[in-house]
């Protein structure tokens, strides 16, 4: 069994969409010395991201992603179902 994720290609609308929501929360990750990358978004619409820096290590960081990320990007593009670290 593969544990690779069907991604939606990175000239995809829906994933240039979801780099633009996550430039909108990146500043306030930034300040905090941490910041998220885009891994990739599957084809039944899960972003997966990874925290990286201060963000990678915080014991708030399921609230950062459930609370920041994963709102700015649901809140860009309604059809995401959900935001996860990977």
């Amino acid at each position: 069994m593969s544990t690779t994720k069907d991604y939606l290609p990175k000239n995809d609308e829906i994933y240039n969409r979801v780099i633009a929501a996550l430039e909108t929360v990146r500043p306030y990750l930034q300040v905090d010395g941490g910041d998220c990358q885009l891994v990739g978004v599957t084809k039944d619409m899960v972003v997966d991201v990874k925290l990286l820096g201060a963000c990678g290590s915080c014991p708030m960081s399921t609230l950062t992603l459930r609370a920041g990320v994963e709102q700015a990007i649901k809140k860009a593009i309604p059809a995401i179902v959900r935001v996860e670290s990977v």
